[in-house]
């Protein structure tokens, strides 16, 4: 898609100018003639190129994709017919991005193109499995259940990386105020205890001078450069985990981090099973399913396993032989889903593996937060009475001193 630069005239004669997003010159002109425009010039724009890459003033969200899917499921599960349908969602959207978006998709249908199509020229909004989904639903004629599934998967796909975003998060919070506390402390608190201490010359404990050097540290502004070396090194990985290695190893590492590694990797159990299970009932083949499953994983581990899979079916061998050579999928899923190899219901035991996982999920979660909870409260407890004591131990030895 590009943006193309347009002085035109209306009915009246009027010139207006403006930009379009089309594909070519020729989609461009056909889309101001959809508006009764003559188009006077017409040309590609570098300038309005790059409104592309910045924020949207109205983002289309998750939300607003999963309500259009379940009320356009039950327009066509209603008879109404699908132009019609996409009309009435058009005006009725209320996120003006999103119904930009429909408008274009139901001018595409007027001019004799596949839903299916029209919507995967919005990748940001319709993903390969959406797209995917929605062509197996046109052809099995099914459109209505297929877009009831998407629904209902996304929700909960949504549900579960938002609880391991919450897990992983907390400890980030609680350490990002522990630090913002103890900086504080370091730069406003100690000097004044310090300042006393000095005033009535007494001997400073070794255990003051540790909290006292660390606040001069703090107060000479010297951590600049910890904060500097901390940003040059986070851009460095940044860096490296965007070329397809790096990205590989930090998805590798991710998984064998203590206790949160064992969460990740049922999230990522689950989002497979229940994309592949919503993909299969929708009725898209299963190579082609595969290759969708891989390309939504989110963790290039399971994109690699997902990939070595397909190529099995491909050579006709079966699905089960190569998910052993991975181990981030358990023996259990392994054997669950030889089982529906073997008997034919592989969405079945797809969609039981994704409901476990899930629930997994949720009692991982709940345990992370019952055992860091505490830990983060004893760890600050720690910090926090270090630099009580150590700024209290030179009061003892004070009424000495005044004596």
């Amino acid at each position: 898609m590009a943006y193309f630069t347009y002085r035109a005239k209306n009915n009246a004669g009027k010139v207006s100018s403006g930009s379009v997003e089309a594909e070519n010159v020729s989609a461009a002109t056909a889309i101001l003639r959809q508006k009764r425009l003559e188009v006077i010039s017409i040309s590609e724009s570098r300038l309005a190129g790059i409104l592309k890459y910045l924020p949207q003033a109205n983002p289309v969200t998750l939300k607003d994709v999963v309500i259009f899917s379940r009320q356009f499921s039950t327009m066509i599960n209603a008879g109404l017919p699908i132009m019609q349908g996409l009309s009435i969602l058009t005006e009725q959207a209320p996120n003006k991005s999103f119904g930009k978006v429909l408008g274009r998709v139901r001018d595409d249908l007027s001019n004799g193109m596949s839903l299916s199509d029209a919507i995967a020229k919005f990748p940001r909004v319709f993903n390969n499995l959406y797209v995917n989904m929605v062509k197996a639903g046109e052809q099995g004629g099914i459109l209505d259940a297929v877009l009831e599934r998407l629904s209902e998967y996304m929700e909960k796909a949504e549900a579960i990386s938002r609880k391991v975003k919450s897990a992983l998060m907390y400890p980030v919070v609680v350490s990002s105020v522990a630090v913002a506390v103890i900086f504080f402390l370091m730069w406003k608190v100690i000097p004044v205890f310090e300042n006393v201490f000095t005033s009535f010359g007494s001997h400073l404990p070794g255990i003051t001078m540790v909290v006292v050097n660390i606040s001069h540290f703090v107060c000479s502004y010297r951590f600049i450069y910890l904060i500097i070396g901390a940003v040059v090194v986070f851009t460095g990985v940044s860096a490296y985990r965007k070329t397809k290695r790096g990205a590989y190893q930090w998805d590798s590492m991710m998984l064998k981090i203590p206790v949160f590694g064992v969460l990740l990797q049922k999230a990522a159990v689950a989002k497979f099973a229940r994309t592949f299970s919503t993909l299969i009932k929708s009725g898209v083949p299963i190579v082609d399913a595969l290759e969708t499953v891989a390309k939504t994983a989110g963790n290039l581990v399971v994109e690699k396993a997902v990939l070595g899979c397909r190529d099995s079916i491909r050579e006709g061998k079966t699905l089960t032989e190569p998910l052993k050579k991975f181990p981030i999928f358990p023996p259990m899923v392994v054997q669950m889903i030889n089982v529906g190899e073997e008997t034919g219901a592989m969405d079945t035991m797809l969609s039981k593996v994704a409901d476990f996982y899930e629930d997994e999920v949720d009692t991982a979660v709940e345990g992370l937060t019952s055992i860091i909870e505490p830990i983060m409260i004893v760890f600050l407890g720690l910090v926090v009475g270090f630099i009580v004591v150590a700024m209290y131990m030179p009061l003892f030895d004070l009424p000495g001193i005044i004596h």
